[in-house]
Formats: structure tokens, sequence, C-alpha cells
């Protein structure tokens, strides 16, 4: 076998795609970093408002104004996604896949520097305009990562790299823990180092995207450029001959303009597309509405009121379970099918959830119950990441043609966004109605509510 190859399922993975998908999936561990890094340092940023708002007006903060804006902080990051990943479709035809991804940098570059400047610039506004910014540079590499590597992806390794999407997100966050330690950069003074750190994957991106080719997909089916799809082609199966790859690409064109140009609203009305966006949809609302970021963003106060000792420890304990798994579904995605892991997953987060509740209501009665709850969580990241977290990311291009595709990839990602946005800003009122419910109705375990 020539040198630069290896082998995985049958197939050749060259240099060119190797490197693509890295390239690529560096968007996906940005997105990741950015939902984890907020976790660590809460108390240590909550202070900082606090301190910040007695200087401008003379008087400790309100804590309900401080649940709010640390609420905000977390959530917004959804909403800069949510609005962006409307913007996919277009921005992905408009300058192509590898080029959007180029642009969408600057993104990340004025997000991690507001953010790195707003502990010297006393301002918490700069925070939270900055986690916004960095929320649209995620919100257009959700859209975009899976789409691109769908794309460039030989048609039987489809699944297994579009997994990588998943991992690198996984990755992503579970470096922001190790780096969110108090003995690292989640202290007081670095801080602010730990969030606009995010700009060093940005650089190397920029750096690696102009030695990976454009999507043949996109080249010849959206651009009629046969000549440079053949090239990509080339590069990145290291074939001279790719006639085969042409062909499939000129039977999916020829499909394509068959079907006229497919707006959002024509997926929900058109009979052909109506069944595909809803289970779309109602894949990533399953993936969100999980719950399973409520832990990503708040798991070390979960730990910590659930009597975990070392709950940073613990978090990062939950973040290599993430990324243990992540590796599990790469090879069981193709052998197991997409349906029946994620139906798999679902069901083993379920009873984890329940084990995780009666082991919290114990808590008071039985201390050792506080390893019963971690183990849960635990069990529950990683069933996530058996299928819910990876299969809705490229099950959405794998259900639509491409004409269809960039719509489709808007609507499921502002689905997944809004979700997202739910869950980040609604869990610690709902946590602490609960906590309020339950105290009344004569139960005092736990504090765990008490996330902000």
């Amino acid at each position: 076998m020539p040198a630069g190859f290896q082998q995985l399922g049958g197939e050749r993975i060259t240099g060119t795609l190797a490197l693509s998908v890295f390239t690529a999936v560096l968007g996906s561990f940005q997105f990741g970093y950015n939902i984890g890094v907020i976790n660590a340092p809460q108390k240590i940023i909550e202070q900082d408002y606090n301190s910040t708002w007695t200087e401008r007006y003379s008087e400790p903060i309100p804590p309900q104004t401080l649940t709010s804006l640390w609420s905000l902080s977390v959530a917004i990051f959804s909403i800069g996604g949510m609005v962006s990943s409307f913007s996919v479709g277009i921005i992905s035809e408009f300058f192509g896949r590898r080029k959007a991804m180029l642009i969408n940098n600057v993104l990340a570059f004025i997000g991690g520097g507001l953010m790195g400047m707003s502990k010297i610039s006393r301002s918490f506004e700069m925070m939270i305009l900055g986690r916004f910014t960095i929320g649209t540079y995620c919100g257009l590499a959700s859209g975009l990562v899976p789409m691109y590597v769908g794309e460039i992806a030989p048609t039987s390794l489809r699944g297994a790299l579009g997994t990588l999407h998943q991992l690198a997100i996984v990755t992503g966050i579970l470096i922001a823990q190790i780096l969110g330690l108090e003995s690292l950069l989640g202290n007081e003074q670095l801080w602010p180092v730990l969030l606009g750190v995010t700009v060093l994957p940005t650089v190397l991106q920029m750096t690696l995207l102009p030695f990976c080719p454009e999507s043949p997909r996109f080249l010849y089916i959206i651009r009629c450029q046969e000549h440079h799809a053949k090239s990509a082609l080339r590069r990145l199966t290291g074939r001279l001959e790719v006639s085969d790859d042409l062909a499939e690409m000129k039977e999916e064109k020829r499909r394509m303009e068959m079907e006229r140009k497919v707006s959002i609203p024509e997926l929900f009305r058109s009979p052909l597309y109506r069944q595909p966006i809803i289970i779309s949809i109602m894949l990533q609302l399953s993936q969100q509405l999980s719950g399973v970021n409520a832990i990503f963003y708040y798991s070390t106060d979960i730990f910590k009121k659930a009597g975990v000792e070392s709950p940073v420890y613990a978090t990062i304990g939950a973040g290599v379970v993430n990324c243990a798994f992540t590796i599990v579904s790469v090879f069981l995605v193709e052998r197991m099918g997409r349906r029946t892991l994620h139906m798999l997953g679902l069901a083993g987060m379920c009873i984890c959830a329940i084990i995780m509740t009666i082991a919290l209501t114990l808590l008071e009665t039985v201390p050792s119950m506080s390893y019963i709850s971690m183990m849960a969580i635990f069990g529950f990241v990683a069933f996530f990441e058996v299928g819910p977290g990876p299969i809705p990311w490229f099950f959405v291009a794998e259900l639509f043609s491409q004409g269809p595709r960039p719509a489709a990839m808007a609507v499921a990602g502002c689905s997944n966004w809004t979700a997202n946005f739910i869950i980040g800003m609604g869990f610690p009122y709902v946590a602490v109605s609960a906590e309020e419910t339950l105290f009344y109705s004569g139960f005092q375990f736990s504090d765990i509510s008490n996330v902000s």
C-alpha cells in the first residue's frame, strides 16, 4: 500500500482526506470548548460580575440579577448559534464550504478577544457580547463542518467520519474542563486567558484550510466545475481514475436538476421532504432536550451539591467518559445502524436519569448515594455519546440530496440551537423552582438546584 494511506473499513484514507477532516473538525473542537469553558470558573466570574456591579453602583449585585446575568452569559451562546445556523445554507452556497469555514474564523477572533478583555475592561457586557459572537461562529461551524466532511468522505466511511464532528466537540469540552482547573487557568487571575485561548485553534484552522481541497460535490453539482471537482477527488482519494465517483455525482446532479430549488417553507409543504425534515428536527430536539447540556454547563456545581468530593475532577471524569464513548460510537455506527444506536442511547439515558433522581433523593439519609449519582451521570453521558450525541449531526445530511440539503441543515441546526438555548437559560430557574417545591413538600435533600 502506498505511503500516506491508511485502511479503514475497506477504504483507503489518504493524507489529504485526513488533513481535510482534521482541519474541518477544529471548528467542532471550538464548539465543544466554548460549551465546556464556562463551567469550572462560574463562581470566579460571578464574583467578578459582583465587583464590577459594586464599582458602578456602590452596592452588591442582587442575587436575582446575578442569576439572570449568569444565565444570559451561558445561554446567549446558543442565541448566537440559533441566529447564524439559519444562514449556513446561504453562506455555504455563496462562498463554498472551505472558504465559508475560513471566513467564519473572523467571528472566533472577535468573540475570543471580547471575552479575554472583559475582565481588564471591567465589563460583563463585553463577556456577554463575546459569548454571543463565539456562539455565532459555532452556529455556522455546526452546519459547515458536518456538511463539508459528509461531502468529502467516501460513502462507506461517511458515518464513521461523520462521528468525528461529535468527537471533536467532546474533546473540546474535555480540554476546557482540564484547563479550567484552578491550578491551571481557572483562577481569579487567568480565567480571561481560559476564555480567550479559543483563538489558538482558529489560527491553526486558518493556516491549514488553504491546503485542503474544496468539496468535490460542491464544485461539480453547484458550481459546474468538472475539472476542479476531478482534481479535488484525485487529491482526496489518491486515485487518478475517479470516473466512478464522478458518475455518482453526475447522477446526483441529474436528480437535483429535476428538482426545483428547495426553500425552507417548501421543506414543510412538500410531501417529499416533510417526513425527513420532521425526523431531522426530532433528532435534534432529542439530542438537546435530553438535558445533557445542563451537565456540560453546570456539572461542577451539580457534583458539588450532590456531595461529591473534588467536583471539578468529577467533571473532568465525565469529560473523559464523553470522549471514550464517542470513540466507541465511531466503530458501532456502521455496524449497528443509526436508528438502533440512537434509540439504545436514549433508553440508557432514561434509565440513568431515573437512577440519578433516586440517588439524589436518598442522599441525606444515605451519604454513599453521592457515588451512585456520580456513576449515573457518567452513564448518562456515555449513553448520550453512543447515539443521540453524534448521529443527529450527520444523519440530516444523509437524509437529503444536494438540492434541499442546505435548507434542511439550516432548519435542523436552528432546532438544535433553540433547544440548547432553552436548556442553558432555563435550567437554573427550573432547578431552583424544583428545590422550592420539594422543600415546601417536606423534602430537604441535597441543595442541588442552587446552580447559580
